[in-house]
């Protein structure tokens, strides 16, 4: 299984279809971070990049690296995992070319078997990976391992009790990545219980519906025309647990 989630990422960059830069230039990096932080406008909200100073920080499921320059811009000390060769080889190059590379250390690797020696980071931060691994109750044993007494682990899932995944079942809306080896999605309690280990565990349901440039045509009218405005009328509180990623804040 683990062979065929590595052929399966190495094969798919995320959000590539979101640009028409060259892959591996400087202007292809910084269009999929424009796309990925208009969508998650949440993420720099409740993950404050520059707050890790000088932290050792390890990013399991690393990509392209977007989100692991911004903390090395911030100044902590980053690793980074990932399975796909493809995705390493691209975050080099991304470090490279924002004048980071002598700041990180990236390499190909299994988030359920981490090359590290217990107690080696200070923060562990994986968003929307323990869903696409085969033993998630694994990587999540495994990110507690390496972790300092006292360190914080930073994980994010899809939320099954959502309003995108009612879209999707309802209305026949592909969700990103449906065709992955492994996709698993979490209730609230189900994600509490899988990070059982941790103290001090708070669970942020975020992403609500914004404008998509995923979609054309009319869904993108009806979406981005009608149904952001509409679900985003309603008061937050009382359609907060329905968000469609389900962010989680440890202590080990």
């Amino acid at each position: 299984m683990t062979n065929a989630i590595a052929a399966y990422w190495n094969g798919r960059i995320h959000d590539l279809e979101m640009t028409d830069e060259p892959v591996g230039t400087l202007r292809f990096f910084d269009a999929l971070d424009d796309y990925r932080f208009d969508k998650l406008r949440y993420l720099p909200r409740l993950v404050d990049f520059a707050g890790y100073r000088g932290k050792r920080l390890l990013e399991v499921g690393c990509g392209i690296g977007t989100d692991l320059v911004r903390f090395a811009r911030g100044g902590a000390h980053v690793t980074g995992v990932d399975l796909a060769e493809q995705s390493i080889a691209l975050a080099r190059s991304n470090f490279e070319l924002h004048g980071l590379g002598g700041q990180t250390d990236l390499q190909v690797g299994n988030g359920e078997a981490l090359p590290f020696d217990d107690e080696s980071f200070d923060v562990v931060y994986g968003h929307g990976v323990l869903q696409y691994t085969h033993d998630a109750r694994r990587m999540v044993q495994e990110c507690r391992r390496v972790l300092a007494p006292g360190g914080q682990a930073i994980f994010m899932v899809y939320n099954r009790v959502s309003w995108l995944n009612a879209m999707s079942t309802v209305l026949g809306v592909g969700l990103e990545h449906a065709d992955a080896p492994v996709l698993k999605k979490y209730s609230i309690p189900e994600f509490h219980r899988l990070l059982q280990g941790f103290t001090d565990i708070r669970i942020v349901p975020e992403r609500f519906p914004v404008k998509s440039r995923l979609h054309k045509g009319w869904k993108a009218a009806a979406f981005n025309g009608v149904f952001v405005g509409t679900f985003n009328a309603i008061p937050r509180p009382l359609v907060r647990r329905f968000g469609w990623h389900l962010m989680a804040f440890c202590r080990t």
